[in-house]
């Protein structure tokens, strides 16, 4: 069996879908429909912009989200998934895919959630940073053993590897007690905020009427969703998790172990590099076949 995962924030990079818009007629309808959608053109951005133009929120959660969707429609008949999965942001691509969501609604939660989360960056002085080599529960400790801040985990990528979130004094107080702990390295990632904490709350009362109010419908096969990392197909199920995710961790480690556990042996990424998830897969499972569209 085979899955299809989708990639989130991060996995942007300049010129991207340009090669799609120009030599898939599909692809450039696709595109251009977004453009409609969003009321401006993103592909502009996308195609001709720099690496700074599409690291800002309002722009990338949408870019990265249309160019893997995208990706996934025009392959038809090849596209055939045992189930999916996304990384954060790609959740909901994974969920748009697997005919969940339809693709204009899809693009407009992604752009609304985009907004969201950017407002709610301002409203704290919050960041996140990346722990290497050292293991999860000596991580969620250290967390838990600064009380005066927030500091929580935020994306279980893969064994040694967990990206944690909070006020900036937090992440700072964070870092020093995971080196003096051992951790091979910490690194502060320059990001506009405390993405999957506390800090998003703002962000998901905002969305939370709209991802409600969206017509989900059963998804043509499982999907795995972030917040338990367990498959669902229940339309109820998937918005209340979307809602949750906004402020909870990304369990991908758990969930591409479930997915193993569950008879996937084969893990095809969509969009962005075509190599952040495959990466992160190699390190959960050596013996994973991990391939790009």
């Amino acid at each position: 069996m085979k899955a299809y995962v989708f990639p989130g924030q991060g996995s942007q990079f300049e010129g991207m879908g340009k090669e799609l818009y120009e030599t898939n007629t599909q692809a450039r309808e696709l595109f251009e429909q977004a453009n409609d959608i969003l009321g401006w053109r993103i592909t502009d951005v996308m195609f001709d912009g720099t690496q700074q133009d599409l690291t800002q929120t309002k722009v990338t959660q949408p870019a990265v989200f249309l160019e893997s969707i995208v990706r996934a429609m025009v392959a038809g008949d090849d596209f055939n998934p045992s189930a999916v999965a996304g990384h954060s942001l790609g959740e909901f691509t994974a969920l748009a895919a697997a005919g969940a969501l339809p693709f204009a609604d899809a693009l407009k939660l992604v752009s609304q959630r985009a907004f969201a989360m950017q407002k709610a960056c301002e409203l704290a002085d919050s960041t996140m940073a990346a722990v290497l080599g050292m293991d999860d529960a000596q991580v969620e400790a250290i967390c838990a053993s600064i009380t005066d801040e927030i500091v929580v985990p935020a994306n279980y990528n893969s064994p040694g590897q967990l990206v944690i979130s909070g006020s900036r004094k937090g992440i700072e107080m964070a870092v020093e007690k995971l080196q003096a702990a051992g951790a091979k390295r910490v690194v502060v990632l320059p990001v506009s905020g405390a993405f999957h904490s506390p800090f998003m709350k703002p962000a998901q009362d905002e969305l939370q009427q709209a991802i409600l109010a969206a017509p989900f419908s059963t998804p043509r096969c499982p999907v795995y969703q972030n917040v338990h990392a367990q498959p669902e197909t229940d339309p109820e199920i998937i918005r209340k998790n979307l809602v949750a995710q906004l402020t909870a961790p990304v369990r991908w480690t758990q969930t591409v172990e479930n997915m193993l556990a569950h008879g996937i042996s084969e893990f095809i990424e969509v969009g962005g590099s075509g190599a952040v998830l495959r990466g992160l897969i190699r390190r959960i499972n050596r013996e994973a076949l991990t391939n790009a569209l």
